[in-house]
């Protein structure tokens, strides 16, 4: 355990916040994914059709590009996410493996007791948190196309959905610090003009060509971007887990 993590431990369990209400309404903010990402998503859809109310003809011209910008940003921040996701599980199989801080045995007693339900197996590593990745790719492009949304997407992101994960020890805070710079700074890069309008372009493409097709993938993508893949990844931790099962 790094010597910055000990730290901001240990000075979180001198706090001694061990209300069981308080307790229970972290563990509703960690859970729940109207809390972890389902405003930020609807953000993005408000900003995918924010230009598309009717202006004069003077103006359209200046919609059209407004119009394409926001779909690029929105497209670049759900690649950005998915990329973050990606990194995040190649870093997690690959780097050595971080017991999560609510399972270690030596700051047993520093952290709440939980109902269960927000904990991940034990085998899940706790570096680096794929929820700072992915939200924070999210928050990133939302900040791109609206500063004050965006301000208060990444408020969002640090206040309802790291803090929790951190008070209820499913991870160390340098697993939230460095999962949220690299969702960041995945989302700035893919934000470069030329590659944001490079990467979108295919997917402009099809929402024109094939609007029900693509709104359809856009709304079962949104579900389980809010839901973080919960199910699939519940399921895909069932399948490699057969043969324990079976024994």
């Amino acid at each position: 355990m790094l010597s910055f993590d000990e730290w901001l431990i240990h000075a979180m369990g001198r706090m001694d916040i061990r209300s069981p209400l308080f307790v229970r309404a972290v563990e509703a903010l960690a859970e729940l994914n109207l809390t972890r990402g389902l405003l930020l998503i609807a953000l993005l859809w408000w900003i995918w059709f924010r230009y598309d109310r009717a202006v004069g003809a003077a103006g359209e011209a200046a919609r059209e590009v407004a119009r394409l910008r926001a779909r690029e940003i929105v497209i670049a921040a759900i690649v950005s996410g998915l990329i973050a996701l990606a990194i995040g599980r190649l870093l997690a199989h690959e780097l050595p493996f971080r017991l999560r801080p609510i399972f270690e045995p030596q700051l047993h007693g520093l952290y709440p007791a939980a109902n269960g339900r927000v904990l991940l197996p034990r085998t899940w590593s706790s570096f680096p948190s794929d929820h700072a990745m992915l939200w924070g790719a999210i928050a990133t492009g939302i900040f791109f196309a609206s500063r004050p949304a965006g301000i208060y997407a990444l408020l969002h992101v640090i206040v309802l959905i790291c803090m929790p994960r951190l008070y209820l020890g499913l991870h160390y805070p340098t697993d939230l610090l460095v999962g949220l710079a690299l969702g960041v700074g995945i989302a700035c890069v893919m934000n470069v003009p030329r590659l944001r309008a490079a990467t979108a372009r295919p997917f402009l493409v099809l929402a024109a060509r094939y609007p029900g097709v693509f709104f359809g993938a856009a709304f079962l993508l949104s579900f389980e971007l809010a839901t973080q893949f919960d199910e699939l990844r519940l399921l895909a931790f069932g399948l490699t887990h057969m043969g324990a099962y079976s024994q």
